[in-house]
Formats: C-alpha cells, sequence, structure tokens
C-alpha cells in the first residue's frame, strides 16, 4: 500500500515550526544493503547506522544544514526513489 504526501502541508507545517537555516534530522529504515543509496542523498554529511536484529534492515540518520524547506521535501522525494525505504 503506497501513502500519498502533502508536500504542501508538511511545507507549511516545516515553515511554522522552523527558523532557516536549520540542522535537521533524517531517518530512515531501508533494507541491508540500500545504506549506501541513503547515503547519497548527502553525501557530505555523517550517516550513523542501526541495523535491526535479525539484520534485514538498517536504520540510517543523517543530520544536515538545510537551508529552507524545498531542500528538506528534495530530500524526502529522492529518498522516496529508493526501494523499500520508510521516511520517518
Amino acid at each position: 500500500m503506497k501513502h500519498t504526501f502533502d508536500r504542501q502541508a508538511f511545507k507549511d507545517k516545516l515553515e511554522a515550526q522552523t527558523i532557516f537555516p536549520t540542522l535537521y534530522m533524517f531517518k530512515f529504515i531501508v533494507p541491508n544493503g540500500s545504506e549506501t543509496l541513503v547515503a547519497a542523498l548527502l553525501p557530505n554529511n555523517k550517516m550513523t547506522l542501526k541495523h535491526s536484529s535479525k539484520g534485514k534492515y538498517v536504520s540510517a540518520t543523517i543530520k544536515a544544514m538545510m537551508p529552507n524547506s524545498d531542500s528538506i521535501l528534495d530530500i524526502y522525494e529522492k529518498a522516496s526513489k529508493i526501494e523499500g525505504v520508510i521516511s520517518l
């Protein structure tokens, strides 16, 4: 089941709650082996990984300085193209 994403609603919420530029924390869960695809989204930032207990999935956290809400939304849109990704 694919969920729809309301870009404008998320953008409005980000802009109401955030002062830009900001250090933003991205969290993704991907199938094991796909963490390099997540790292490529923000290549100049440190990524912290945590493997699931059975080793099937990896939780990836990346903190990055983001200049505006559109930059954050662009990262989420690129991430949505990674097969099996869950964005938190």
